[in-house]
């Protein structure tokens, strides 16, 4: 059965951190590319960080420098590490597994950015 869990969103202040996880169970873990992608009330879905099997990885601009995605195969479990947060990065955040044919999503954890 496929299970998507994700932990970590939360209130935080401008200017701290929170570390997103996110194990996946259900499927071959290893041979997926995993991202996280976020939704702003209002906005579209839009791409943060990827890391594909092989541990390359990708980052939207506007996390460069602020944002570091890394995944534990052998836990199954994909982690985003965010740091100098902004309020504009208040927004649910969502655990994505993608490889060609097929793709999922985990349900969503809330982070936000305010004072």
């Amino acid at each position: 059965q496929l299970q998507f869990v994700e932990s970590g969103g939360g209130l935080v202040q401008p200017g701290g951190s929170l570390r997103l996880s996110c194990v996946v169970s259900g499927l071959f873990f290893r041979f997926y590319t995993m991202g996280w992608y976020r939704q702003a009330p209002g906005k579209q879905r839009e791409l943060v960080a990827t890391a594909t099997s092989g541990s390359s990885t990708n980052y939207a601009d506007f996390v460069k420098g602020r944002f570091t995605i890394s995944r534990d195969n052998a836990k199954n479990t994909v982690y985003l590490e965010m740091n100098s947060l902004k309020p504009e990065d208040t927004a649910v955040y969502y655990c994505n597994a993608r490889q060609v044919g097929s793709e999922f999503w985990g349900q969503g954890t809330q982070v936000t950015v305010s004072s």
